[in-house]
């Protein structure tokens, strides 16, 4: 659905993306990941046809970025980092705005509005004025607005950036609806905890070049080798510790509190050995599970050279 092939945006010898190539399948919710100034803005304003590149190319949807822009333009729906100014206007003429300039016909407008009104839930804000919303509601407003023309592919510059907490949860639940209907999404973040639980592949870009893709179980494969498990138990840990220690698949130990982290190089069949063998002993086990690692153990080895 998206295709990027070596894609570089210089400003004098400043290097902003360097040689960027990526793929983001249809219907997949990507998470463009790095810190700020990392390069992700100026890649996604390439992709909605806001800036053009030093070298490369793009398709959305199969239309290229270079060579048929307003293809592009029809296929996306794209939400920057700012809201903007419209001083004067109401939420409905907000979006009829945007219908005019998506060409929807005029007899459609008005149940097109009201339709995404419904969906991002701002029905009863549709007589407000832009300005006097606030900032969770303009980031609801703005997406609305990118919905207004149906378009497959959604591209959303920190779409939960300024948002209090509640908001923020909001907003994911809205992605996750979005992508239920079948929309392609690329949504960038420097707030790892933001995409953790929302995307299903991430790209982590860093001083303009992409360290590593992919789906985000494969990524997390890639860089824990071998199992984590956490075990806890009910009183000493002791003697659950030193049977876990005499497993020969047991890597490394970090205990904690009444329990451990256990690094163990094998199977899911020597886990539920090992568990096994602890319920068996009567050490007092009260939990046993996998931990998987979070968007910022990728990102940090990614950043730090140790996953390439």
């Amino acid at each position: 659905m998206i295709e990027i092939r070596n894609f570089g945006k210089t400003y004098g010898d400043f290097v902003a993306v360097e040689d960027l190539s990526l793929d983001i399948g249809a219907g997949e919710m990507f998470g463009f990941i790095g810190p700020n100034g990392a390069g992700k803005s100026t890649t996604i304003r390439f992709l909605a046809t806001l800036l053009r590149a030093t070298h490369g190319e793009a398709t959305v949807n199969g239309c290229s970025v270079n060579d048929d822009p307003i293809g592009v333009r029809r296929s996306v729906g794209y939400m920057p980092d700012m809201f903007g100014v419209y001083d004067g206007m109401k939420v409905w003429e907000f979006l009829d705005f945007f219908a005019v300039a998506y060409e929807i016909p005029k007899a459609q407008r008005k149940g097109v509005i009201g339709d995404v009104l419904e969906l991002l839930d701002l029905t009863h804000k549709r007589d407000d004025y832009v300005n006097g919303l606030s900032r969770g509601m303009k980031q609801r407003l703005c997406l609305a607005k990118t919905l207004v023309h149906d378009p497959p592919v959604l591209i959303l510059d920190e779409p939960a950036s300024g948002l209090d907490p509640r908001a923020r949860l909001e907003v994911k639940a809205l992605l996750k609806e979005l992508r239920k209907m079948g929309k392609t999404i690329l949504i960038s973040s420097h707030i790892l905890t933001e995409l953790a639980d929302v995307c299903t592949s991430i790209g982590i870009i860093e001083r303009g070049k992409l360290l590593l893709s992919g789906p985000i179980d494969k990524v997390y494969r890639k860089i824990q080798q071998n199992r984590h498990l956490v075990v806890r138990f009910a009183g000493d840990p002791a003697p659950g510790l030193s049977l876990v220690r005499s497993d020969p698949n047991v890597r490394a130990i970090q205990e904690e509190t009444r329990g451990a982290t256990v690094e163990l190089a094998g199977t899911d069949d020597d886990v539920q050995r090992l568990m096994r063998a602890l319920v068996a002993a009567k050490v007092g086990l009260v939990s046993f599970a996998d931990k998987e690692p979070t968007l910022e153990d990728v990102f940090m080895m990614v950043t730090k050279g140790l996953v390439t």
